[in-house]
């Protein structure tokens, strides 16, 4: 009998009910495709922000230290060991590594920096960087290869496929350019040379200034994965570059900030759409209810049947709003952000449980229908 009288309340006011339909849809729709959007976008500015290269350094812990790339006596430590507990530390966080030792050498008369590292891993950990060339190689005559910033290219006159030679505390060293870097930072005034090869010609067996990482995930997984190194290693400075986590938290943030205030937004003017339909409903309703009353029906039955006409009303409008919403993602998504957004299912429980709330906030005027005197209604009054 429920479902009877339910269909029929239904099906006699379905053109004003199809005005707060087409309301909750569209509440809908928008809301689950900025839910959509905000959980996708996070994880690809997050990919993105990976890109750009280490975001945490671990360095010497000393007051006359400096981890500056000009440093011309660097403090060490030793390579192999702590590598090794990195990795195992901070497991998959971390999905690139490369080790560091910097001196200051001196190339046809003029000063320049000289990394020593893996290029192999500086080519991971960096992505982003402009490689013209490649990054190691065979070198002419057995020599080792290394790769010039841009500035030291031009200023020592070492382009591709030249020989450089390098000189340091009275030793010699000679590599060849297979590549030219362009990063627009501090990297186009350094010479970068396998860690081995610097080791032997600095001598300093095993040495290392710092290692520079990159660690997956959003800032807070970033710092979570430095608070597990500075425990692991306290004797060492563990510090996130700030100028990267900084501005993927500032920036995620403001993406929040602005997709919560539209969503808060759209369930108001989806809720008083919802109000101003039932208002009219109401009015309509009154026979209907004083006959209902006069019957024997109690109040809260007679409420029962019109708060469950407004919740299917609101699941329904949810659920098909919803599936517009990820129509609308993906359009977003190819327009604004130029990618493909991923349809997140978690999305659908959460718009079809705040459509409902929302019909149910804007059905307080059918509420008030519980005070209608049957013998008002039935005089015709």
């Amino acid at each position: 009998m429920f479902g009877r009288l339910l269909w029929k309340l239904v099906r006699g006011s379905r053109g004003r009910l199809t005005v707060a339909m087409v309301g909750l849809i569209s509440g809908a729709a928008v809301i689950s495709a900025l839910l959509n959007l905000q959980l996708d976008i996070e994880s690809k500015l997050t990919k993105e922000f990976r890109s750009l290269g280490a975001n945490v350094v671990i360095a010497p812990r000393s007051a006359a230290q400096t981890t500056d790339a000009g440093s011309a006596t660097p403090i060490l430590f030793s390579e192999g060991v702590l590598l090794n507990e990195i990795k195992l530390r901070a497991g998959d966080s971390v999905t690139a590594a490369a080790p560091f030792l910097y001196i200051v050498a001196r190339a046809t008369g003029a000063p320049v920096v000289v990394a020593g590292t893996n290029l192999e891993s500086l080519a991971k950990l960096q992505p982003a960087w402009k490689l013209d060339g490649q990054w190691s190689a065979n070198g002419a005559a057995g020599a080792p290869s290394c790769v010039v910033g841009r500035n030291v290219a031009s200023h020592v006159h070492a382009p591709l496929r030249s020989s450089l030679s390098l000189g340091y505390e009275g030793r010699a060293q000679t590599c060849t350019v297979t590549g030219v870097l362009d990063t627009g930072g501090p990297e186009d005034n350094q010479v970068f040379l396998d860690l081995a090869a610097v080791q032997r010609f600095a001598d300093l067996p095993g040495g290392v200034s710092l290692v520079q990482l990159n660690v997956s995930g959003s800032a807070g997984d970033i710092s979570a994965a430095v608070s597990r190194l500075h425990s692991a290693f306290p004797d060492f400075d563990v510090h996130p570059i700030r100028q990267v986590t900084e501005a993927e938290g500032e920036l995620l943030n403001r993406i929040r900030l602005l997709i919560a205030a539209t969503i808060v937004l759209i369930l108001v003017l989806t809720s008083l759409c919802v109000l101003a339909t039932m208002a009219a409903l109401a009015m309509e309703r009154r026979e209907d209810v004083g006959l209902m009353k006069a019957l024997g029906g109690s109040i809260s039955r007679v409420v029962g049947f019109f708060l469950a006409e407004v919740g299917i009303l609101g699941a329904v409008g949810g659920l098909l709003g919803c599936l517009a919403g990820l129509v609308l993602s993906r359009w977003m998504g190819e327009r604004v952000f130029s990618a493909a957004i991923s349809p997140r299912w978690q999305v659908f429980p959460l718009t079809i449980g705040l459509m409902i709330v929302v019909a149910l906030a804007g059905a307080l005027p059918l509420r008030l229908l519980g005070r209608v005197k049957p013998a008002v209604i039935l005089r015709g009054e």
